[in-house]
């Protein structure tokens, strides 16, 4: 193996390993289920257990804080480390993004309110009552961009085999998630928003570690080739 070669693999692990625990740091809300916390998750949306006031804020936003600290260099050097092609750029720039937002979701956590009035985030343009909502918005819409770029790299290239079936049958679950909580937002009544958006973003994290994975895998493709 030449001194390159061993570079390449050495970088593609970095970025794999960063990828797997930004996956499972932002997997972190399963604490809700060991943690003293009085949550419903049927009904409460995960943004509350990092919200202003709550005893064990800083354990969840130390987590997401971590996911974009992670990310954001794992997705630079996914830019520089591998081939640049326009899906999986389109890809690693959407991962970036999602990383930045989710540490912009810490910096600006849910704050209480009444749920009787505008400062709530009702209306026609919750983002403008809370930033919370804007970058969470931003952030799932990163993570999503980036899952169908790569996951239509992976069938355009024929590669990443764990994308093109694990990454796929998770991005279809996640997508059933957004649409359920979409639909069920806008009608009235309860209607299981809590379980729909754990679904969301625990497909999230399987994502993220099936991405990891491929990149692994990619690393000691491109090192045998060399």
């Amino acid at each position: 193996m030449t001194e390159s070669a061993r570079h390449t693999r050495g970088y593609s692990l970095l970025i794999a390993i960063a990828i797997a625990i930004a996956g499972l740091c932002y997997s972190s809300w399963l604490l809700e289920f060991v943690l003293p916390i009085d949550t419903d998750p049927v009904n409460d949306f995960l943004s509350e257990l990092d919200a202003e006031g709550k005893p064990y804020r800083e354990v969840f936003g130390t987590a997401d804080k971590l996911v974009g600290l992670l990310l954001i260099p794992a997705a630079l050097g996914g830019l520089l480390v591998f081939r640049r092609r326009r899906l999986t750029t389109i890809g690693w720039v959407a991962l970036l993004c999602f990383g930045a937002s989710t540490i912009a979701d810490t910096l600006f956590p849910l704050s209480d309110c009444d749920p009787g009035t505008n400062a709530c985030g009702s209306g026609l343009f919750p983002q403008l009552h809370q930033p919370h909502a804007l970058t969470s918005t931003l952030a799932v819409t990163s993570i999503a961009v980036a899952a169908f770029a790569f996951s239509a790299a992976a069938f355009r290239y024929r590669r990443w085999r764990i994308l093109r079936e694990f990454g796929v049958a998770v991005l279809v679950l996640g997508s059933a998630a957004t649409i359920w909580m979409m639909v069920a937002d806008n009608l009235s009544g309860s209607y299981a928003l809590g379980i729909a958006q754990r679904i969301q973003v625990g497909a999230m994290s399987l994502w993220l570690l099936a991405l990891a994975a491929a990149v692994l895998v990619e690393g000691r493709e491109l090192t045998t080739r060399q």
